[in-house]
């Protein structure tokens, strides 16, 4: 269960500057959909809602557009905690200050200590429980974003193999995946074009 806020920053930075504007230019605004995001493996709910701060920033210049993020996890607990959106303040350190004041607030009673993630953040994320062992993911949409970081380490290689070939059949053309830095898919076949470290392109 071990997450943070903006933990491995640079994929924060590749989402905004490149992923986003790229998948964005390949669908006129009058085809556009929501943008479809995936944070696999999402714990408390630091990576899905710092994906929505930031993904939240970067549409600000693209008028019109939208986006939906699915955290997924196996815990019911880490579920509970993530959809209510409160954390200790210690652990929102790492948090750029505007994004504090923007996208958080303090609890009235100061003794505790508390921020809770602003409603409308909360809105933009849906919690739901996922075993990657089961047959189904139950997707009905494919993703154009998925963050599937520090998971597959969990596993032996072939059942990685297994795992990621079912992730990439829920990843859009052109789409993104995220895997985390200690991770490698060396080895594996699959329709993935590396565009930056830890980062692939669904070709």
């Amino acid at each position: 269960n071990k997450t943070d806020f903006f933990r491995e920053p640079a994929h924060f930075y590749y989402l905004t500057n490149q992923a986003i504007p790229e998948l964005l230019r390949n669908h006129p605004v009058s085809m556009r959909k929501s943008l479809m995001i995936w944070s696999a493996g999402c714990s408390s709910g630091e990576e899905p809602y710092t994906i929505a701060m930031v993904v939240n920033e970067c549409l600000e210049k693209y008028p019109y557009s939208t986006y939906l993020i699915l955290a997924t996890d196996i815990s019911t607990r880490m579920l509970d905690i993530g959809k209510l959106g409160i954390y200790t303040a210690d652990r929102i350190e790492c948090v750029p200050d505007l994004y504090k004041k923007k996208y958080f607030l303090k609890s009235k009673d100061r003794t505790k200590n508390l921020v809770r993630i602003i409603p409308e953040m909360r809105a933009r994320v849906r919690f739901r429980r996922l075993n990657f062992m089961e047959g189904d993911f139950g997707f009905r949409e494919r993703m154009d974003i998925i963050f599937c970081r520090n998971v597959i380490i969990y596993f032996d290689k072939m059942t990685q193999e297994r795992l990621l070939k079912r992730i990439c059949n829920y990843l859009s053309y052109r789409g993104y995946l995220f895997m985390g830095h200690s991770e490698t898919l060396l080895g594996i076949d699959l329709p993935l074009k590396q565009v930056a470290p830890t980062i692939y392109k669904r070709i």
